[in-house]
C-alpha cells in the first residue's frame, strides 16, 4: 500500500464516522506518519474520542481511553506491580497506556504529577516502573483533548509537556449540511460498530520508514527555518518555536506530502502545517493578549512575512 492508497482508504473509512472533517483526518494521519501526538481543544461533543476510536479500528491496532480526574495517579497510567497471591511474585499490570492509540481525555484536569507520566511514553515510546522498562507496541499515538471553555479544576499543560505535541487541532462544529447528514448517519445503527480496519500496523510502520526518503530541497529547507527563526524575534512572541518544533515542522512536511501523492515537499505543505503545528509552541505576551490577538494570527502573521521560495 502506498501513501496516496493509504491516505483515501483510512479517510474513507473514517469519513463514515466523522462526517465532515476530512481535512483533520489529513492532519493526524500526518501526525501518525510522523510518530507524533496530537493535542485536541474543543468544546464536548464535537466527536473527539468518536474519531479516536475510528482511527483505531481502522488502522486494526490496540485502543484504550484514559477519563483524566484530580484523583488519577500516574500508576493509573502507566500500570503497577502487584503481588500474586497464587505465584508468590509480583507481577506487572500494564496501564491503559501500552496500547497503539491511547485516547487522554482532558488531560488538563489531571494534577501535574500524573500529567507528567505520559511524558516518557510520548517521547521515548516506553513506561517505566520500579526500575523497569516496557516498550509501548508501535505504531503509538496519543489523542490528548482539553475542554477550552470550561477552566474550573483543570491543571493547564506546562510548555514542556505541550512542546510534545507535534500539533494542535479543533474539529469545529459542522455546518448545517453536515449536521443532517450526521443525523441521517446515526438514525438506526452506529456505523462505528459495523468499521473495519483498511490497514494494517506493519503497514503503517513501513509507511513511516519510507517517508523519511521524502525529498525536502534546501530552498524548502530554509524557509522552514526562516519561518521558526522569525517567531523567535517577533514582537508580539515572549517566548518562540524551540528546535524541536523546528523539527516537527520538517517531519510533517514530508508526512503531508506524501500523504498528497508527492516524493518532494512543496512551501504550500509548510504554509498549511504552519498553524497546527507552531499555534500551540508560541507564548505571547499578555500585553498583546490583552488586545485581542491571538497565537494563531500570531504566527498567520509570521507566515505572511517571510518570502517564499520558487520551487522548480
Amino acid at each position: 500500500m502506498d501513501f496516496t492508497q493509504f491516505a483515501q482508504a483510512v479517510g474513507q473509512n473514517v469519513g463514515q464516522v466523522i462526517i465532515g472533517k476530512a481535512d483533520v483526518t489529513e492532519l493526524l494521519l500526518a501526525a501518525l506518519l510522523t510518530k507524533g501526538h496530537v493535542l485536541l481543544e474543543d468544546v464536548p461533543g464535537i466527536g473527539k474520542t468518536m474519531l479516536a476510536k475510528a482511527l483505531a479500528r481502522s488502522l486494526d491496532c490496540t485502543f484504550s481511553r484514559i477519563q483524566f480526574t484530580p484523583d488519577l495517579l500516574p500508576s493509573d497510567v502507566t500500570g503497577l506491580n502487584y503481588y500474586n497471591q497464587r505465584s508468590q511474585e509480583f507481577e506487572f499490570r500494564p496501564g491503559p497506556v501500552l496500547s497503539q492509540v491511547l485516547l487522554a481525555d482532558e488531560i488538563n484536569r489531571a494534577t501535574p504529577r500524573t500529567q507528567s507520566s505520559l511524558l516518557e511514553a510520548m517521547q521515548e515510546c516506553q513506561v517505566t516502573v520500579d526500575g523497569e522498562t516496557y516498550q509501548i507496541p508501535r505504531p503509538f499515538l496519543v489523542m490528548a483533548t482539553q475542554n477550552p471553555i470550561e477552566l474550573e479544576g483543570t491543571f493547564p499543560l506546562p510548555e514542556a509537556q505541550i512542546d510534545r505535541f507535534l500539533m494542535q487541532l479543533a474539529l469545529g462544529y459542522p455546518t448545517e449540511a453536515e449536521e443532517e447528514e450526521i443525523l441521517l448517519t446515526y438514525q438506526r445503527d452506529d456505523p462505528l460498530e459495523d468499521l473495519h480496519a483498511v490497514a494494517s500496523a506493519d503497514e503503517v510502520l513501513e509507511l513511516q520508514r519510507e517517508v523519511r526518503e521524502i525529498h525536502i530541497s534546501a530552498d524548502v529547507r530554509h524557509y522552514i527555518l526562516h519561518v521558526v527563526r522569525t517567531t523567535r524575534e517577533h514582537e508580539a512572541v515572549d517566548l518562540g518555536v524551540s528546535p524541536r518544533g523546528t523539527l516537527a515542522l520538517f517531519k510533517a512536511s514530508q508526512s503531508l506530502a506524501a500523504l498528497r501523492g508527492r516524493d518532494f515537499v512543496i512551501p504550500s505543505d509548510v504554509q498549511y502545517l504552519c498553524a497546527p503545528v507552531l499555534t500551540h509552541r508560541l507564548h505571547i505576551s499578555p500585553q498583546i493578549r490583552l488586545r485581542g490577538r491571538t497565537p494563531a494570527q500570531v504566527v498567520a502573521e509570521i507566515v505572511g512575512s517571510v518570502p517564499v521560495p520558487v520551487v522548480e
